[in-house]
């Protein structure tokens, strides 16, 4: 006769769960500075909501300028003052502190920390079988870092001179000249330490997940058999951690040129017809470092999205993900690869030729686990057993925009056509993408 056997250990660890979870503090320490992650990413979510709704409304406001050039838009006025021309059209320099913020929110404070934060917060113990993170401390330090950024960022929204205006990707001498133009001071200085604090937030973060994974999965389950949201969870702190100390470190260097008189980024500046005393420094220094942060950040945007595709199209195709192992490789491949294809971004800097060449190659051969990827997804619907939920409809949909968007890249990673369409709206629609 069959005999069940429950192992009393087991039960107690069960308990010991469930007791972790039960709220007995107050309303500050159970839903504030709570070191629940279930909480934590809940909080995540919320101000990145809050962020989506910000930078999309800046986004409306700009792009009401763009598609109606001849309209008059002193209805505004009240809302954005004296950031108003007398003739109802939006100050240049207005307009380009709104695309510059509008940017920064986008993709750092929604897609990076609202993204990353919320859903590896939420399911990598979930999914491993742990109790909670790593550190608990460090995962609510990461959460009140990338507050305290947010408010500071959001701050910069409305002190006199305007916010940052240097373009998302803040190249010098805009963003290292406080006289260069009115968005070049106060608003670019509080530009600079809110995305500090943000950075501090995503290594925080990146270092407990990595952790959490590699050492607190249950008995039993192996990274041969974790589920692929917690691989694309994993690769993309790795990522975060490995490349946004880089970015760190190009902002220490620009606040340096700002505020001590150092050259790092600037040389041969001419305002107003007077030459500055810096020389020696360079500008395509600040986009390399930039862009090294820059190109590995569209995949700290992508995979995690990926990640919880590959088990929403699995679950409702009713049947394994095709090719897990393979699902996995691609995966790395393409971490590796991102840190190597930074410079397909300044193909018009005046880069080697040969040098040029090197990079599109790299940047053409991230396309092969890419294709792995979209061949296992479709293979994986193939005579599946298909419920079009909602979830479904959004993950197939992701598919196809992930095939568009990336041949549209094949075009931009070869050098040859790139300094053509460099500065055009193919560009921006691949961004969008």
């Amino acid at each position: 006769m069959a005999t069940l056997d429950i192992h009393p250990q087991t039960t107690t660890h069960h308990d010991d769960h469930g007791h972790d979870h039960e709220h007995h503090g107050n309303f500050w320490t159970n839903y504030v500075f709570s070191e629940d992650h279930k909480v934590i990413a809940k909080q995540f979510l919320i101000t990145g909501m809050a962020w989506a709704l910000i930078g999309g409304i800046l986004s409306v406001l700009f792009r009401l300028q763009l598609g109606f050039p001849e309209a008059n838009l002193s209805w505004l006025r009240p809302i954005l003052g004296g950031w108003l021309t007398p003739e109802g059209k939006i100050d240049p320099e207005f307009y380009l502190a709104l695309v510059t913020m509008h940017g920064t929110i986008m993709v750092f404070f929604v897609l990076t920390a609202g993204l990353s934060g919320t859903f590896s917060n939420f399911l990598i113990p979930l999914q491993i079988g742990a109790r909670d993170m790593a550190s608990g401390f460090m995962n609510m330090l990461s959460y009140w870092f990338f507050f305290a950024s947010s408010v500071i960022m959001f701050t910069s929204l409305f002190i006199s001179t305007g916010p940052a205006s240097g373009g998302w990707v803040i190249y010098p001498p805009l963003s290292a000249l406080p006289q260069a133009m009115q968005g070049s001071g106060l608003g670019m200085t509080l530009w600079l330490v809110a995305m500090a604090l943000f950075i501090v937030s995503s290594l925080l973060g990146g270092i407990n997940y990595i952790t959490t994974v590699i050492n607190l999965r249950t008995k039993g389950m192996s990274f041969t058999k974790l589920p692929l949201t917690i691989w694309a969870f994993f690769f993309t702190a790795i990522i975060g951690v490995l490349s946004f100390p880089v970015l760190f470190a190009a902002a220490l260097l620009l606040i340096f040129d700002r505020s001590f008189g150092t050259s790092f980024y600037l040389s041969d500046i001419y305002i107003g017809g007077e030459a500055l005393p810096n020389q020696g420094g360079s500008p395509i220094l600040f986009q390399h470092l930039f862009w090294f942060l820059g190109h590995p950040e569209v995949y700290i945007v992508l995979l995690p999205a990926l990640g919880i595709t590959s088990e929403i199209i699995a679950t409702n195709s009713r049947k394994p993900i095709f090719g897990y192992k393979a699902m996995v490789g691609s995966m790395l491949f393409i971490a590796i690869l991102s840190f190597v294809v930074w410079a397909h971004h300044m193909f018009v800097t005046g880069m080697n030729p040969f040098l040029g060449s090197i990079f599109t190659l790299l940047t053409l051969i991230i396309a092969v686990p890419s294709a792995v990827k979209i061949f296992n997804y479709v293979t994986t619907l193939w005579k599946g057993n298909i419920r079009f939920t909602a979830a479904m409809l959004f993950s197939i949909g992701l598919v196809s925009f992930f095939l568009t968007g990336g041949i549209t890249g094949i075009f931009l990673g070869n050098s040859a056509i790139d300094i053509q369409l460099h500065d055009t709206y193919f560009v921006v629609a691949i961004f969008t993408w």
